[in-house]
């Protein structure tokens, strides 16, 4: 688990560079924020809606 972990930990990425549980948890944190804008952007071109604003 995540807690039972320092940030300066550090382990073996996917592509094979030498990471830490910050940079681990940092890039997961960017991956997240693109895959949602992704999403927003698909639900503002299906119902031309933009922003967080209710339409109510």
């Amino acid at each position: 688990m995540i807690h039972e972990l320092n940030l300066d930990d550090v382990g073996t990425a996917w592509f094979g560079d030498t990471v830490s549980m910050r940079w681990v948890l940092l890039h997961m944190i960017e991956e997240t924020a693109r895959h949602a804008g992704h999403m927003d952007i698909l639900r503002e071109l299906i119902d031309g809606a933009t922003g967080d604003h209710n339409r109510g």
